[in-house]
């Protein structure tokens, strides 16, 4: 037996590494969550007042800080931050890869 340790390097998407269908989406719903809860966060709001500024409810803010990604689709999520005041952008290009690649969802803040 071997004390020896293997290390695989990530590909920077979990849910990739681990094989989910939709792991481009999930990246980018998981880092928008991030983003919110972190300007939540950073506005010292508690869960009641940043739902009502989202016109949400507290449960559903406290899914949103504790990352319960099955909850929010991408277009939840754009509308959280447009309540708080941020502008999303989205950019449609083609892929960089020959022969038809599929796209991948990304996001940049």
């Amino acid at each position: 037996m071997s004390d020896e340790i293997r290390i695989e390097e990530g590909s920077g998407n979990l849910w990739a590494d681990i094989g989910r269908a939709d792991a481009d989406e999930a990246l980018a719903r998981a880092e928008l969550m991030r983003q919110i809860s972190e300007m939540i966060r950073a506005r010292g709001l508690t869960q009641a007042a940043a739902a009502r500024l989202l016109g949400t409810t507290q449960p559903t803010v406290s899914d949103l800080v504790r990352g319960k990604l099955s909850q929010f689709s991408l277009e939840r999520l754009i509308a959280f931050l447009n309540a708080l005041g941020q502008d999303v952008e989205i950019t449609v290009r083609a892929h960089p890869a020959d022969g038809g690649a599929r796209g991948r969802i990304r996001v940049a803040a």
